[in-house]
């Protein structure tokens, strides 16, 4: 279990990243690509980016990227900088001017559990053309993992980024902590990361927690292993239908039908009251309709994937998804 201290400092510095961070999105996605977990949502996802692999005469180049990212365990620090919460370029320039000590430090621990090529020993040694060359290859595979699915990644993040400022609305930053469960539990100024895979304590020492919701984070949320570097916490966020391809897609009976029956302007209006998360009665008084009407529209819509829903203590909060926001879009 992950205990992480908030003193009453921290809990004023404590935020939400603004958008998905694209370094931690790659980084995270590289073990989602090499796990044993078959998701679903991500199924469509892991063939086509490893039938690209196999087919680029430049994947070779990726073989240090990969064994700096097991599929378990630990991962260096240094691959995800602070800098990437502005930004791609500003996480790559980072990685690029990372310190030797750092780098050495790093594939220590890595090198412990793991068996790693040769390449690696000359980026523990601070090589600059490797740390360059290794900076490349992330650049190679985002543009083959992530760039084509960035739209729906994002969407995903801020409908998260949505819920997580509706709970920071009505409860405060305790409200927020509190509205990450059940992965975590916060109470007497401690949020527990309950399935962390060590024992250990973090102590924040009044510079706040960084949350990174994350589209390809796993059942269990994330956090750096060196105490000195800015304290971040990276936590799974509802993949809202996952990576599925976005053209050529043969609906399904059941979705057809469901499509086929949002004809209509009241559901429209509750697709658009939804666009920024609603509850249920929320959605009934702002149109004037009955709270039951209300729950009937969204229950379409969610079966139509234009829409999910979280259950928060005695209300349903409804958001729109990367679909439901393309709808609104055109």
């Amino acid at each position: 279990m992950l205990k992480i201290h908030f003193s009453g400092e921290d809990i004023l510095r404590t935020r939400v990243a603004p958008a998905a961070d694209p370094i931690w999105e790659l980084v995270l996605s590289l073990h989602v690509l090499q796990g044993r977990n078959r998701d679903p949502l991500t199924a469509h996802w892991r063939r086509t980016v490893s039938r690209g692999l196999r087919q680029d005469v430049a994947s070779e180049q990726l073989r240090l990227l990969f064994a700096l990212n097991p599929p378990r365990g630990y991962f260096p620090d240094f691959l995800t900088p602070y800098a990437s919460v502005d930004g791609f370029e500003a996480g790559l320039d980072a990685l690029r001017r990372t310190p030797t000590e750092l780098l050495h430090r790093d594939l220590s621990v890595l090198a412990a559990e793991n068996q790693l090529p040769s390449s690696a020993a000359a980026l523990a040694r601070g090589e600059v053309a490797v740390l360059h060359h290794l900076a490349e290859s992330m650049e190679q595979y985002r543009s083959l993992a992530i760039s084509p699915y960035w739209n729906r990644i994002q969407a995903a993040v801020a409908a998260d980024r949505a819920r997580r400022a509706r709970a920071l609305l009505d409860g405060g930053v305790e409200g927020l902590l509190t509205s990450l469960r059940p992965a975590m539990r916060w109470e007497d100024r401690v949020l527990e990361v309950r399935d962390y895979p060590h024992s250990r304590e973090m102590h924040l020492d009044g510079r706040g927690l960084l949350l990174v919701p994350s589209f390809f984070c796993a059942s269990t949320p994330v956090a750096l292993l060196d105490p000195a570097l800015p304290p971040v916490l990276v936590y799974p966020v509802d993949r809202l239908g996952g990576l599925a391809p976005a053209n050529g897609a043969v609906p399904s009976h059941a979705t057809r039908d469901s499509l086929a029956a949002l004809l209509g302007r009241t559901r429209a209006a509750v697709l658009q009251a939804s666009d920024e998360g609603c509850t249920t009665g929320e959605v009934a008084r702002q149109l004037n309709i009955s709270p039951a009407a209300a729950s009937q529209h969204a229950t379409v819509l969610r079966n139509a994937g234009l829409l999910v829903s979280h259950r928060e203590r005695n209300s349903v909060l409804h958001m729109v998804t990367p679909l439901g926001r393309a709808m609104l879009d055109a």
